[in-house]
């Protein structure tokens, strides 16, 4: 059995109140651009010479590789975040890394814990880190909110 490998990936990110703690997760994904599909949690391996694309209109109701962070709060007025970060290797024949974080803190050091622990698993494979690109959303909570996160990978 053959298993095809993805060998495309973009960011997807979206933030929203619900009705539910549900409601709210699910409202996030569409606004992300991913609702209508059944998300995959990946292990956040990204396949070697994997190429960022601009977000693709994806089939409804297909299974979606996504490695992701979200944060859900009920607590008015906490601010809340999800940041991904994805290291691409300077040997485009190496996997890349995807390293995911979510917080009741600001964007900023959401975004930077996840880049921090990008570096810190290249270092301890022992790989050379060509770059790294990462993308962070922010709510405010007024009654049940969530942040999500992504990096959905593709074929």
């Amino acid at each position: 059995m053959m298993v095809k490998t993805p060998d495309k990936y973009f960011f997807a990110k979206g933030a929203s109140e619900g009705l539910t703690r549900l409601n709210s997760f699910d409202q996030a994904l569409i606004k992300a651009g991913i609702g209508d599909t059944n998300l995959i949690r990946l292990s956040s391996i990204v396949p070697p010479a994997c190429q960022e694309i601009k977000p693709v209109a994806l089939p409804g109701g297909a299974f979606i590789p996504t490695a992701y962070a979200s944060q859900t709060s009920d607590k008015p007025g906490e601010i809340i975040s999800a940041a991904v970060a994805i290291g691409i290797p300077e040997d485009d024949s190496l996997p890349g890394l995807i390293m995911e974080y979510s917080a009741a803190r600001e964007a900023e050091d959401v975004e930077q814990y996840a880049r921090n622990m990008v570096t810190e698993g290249f270092r301890y494979r022992n790989r050379k880190l060509k770059e790294i690109k990462s993308t962070v959303v922010s709510a405010k909570v007024e009654n049940i909110a969530t942040v999500f996160a992504g990096i959905v990978l593709w074929y």
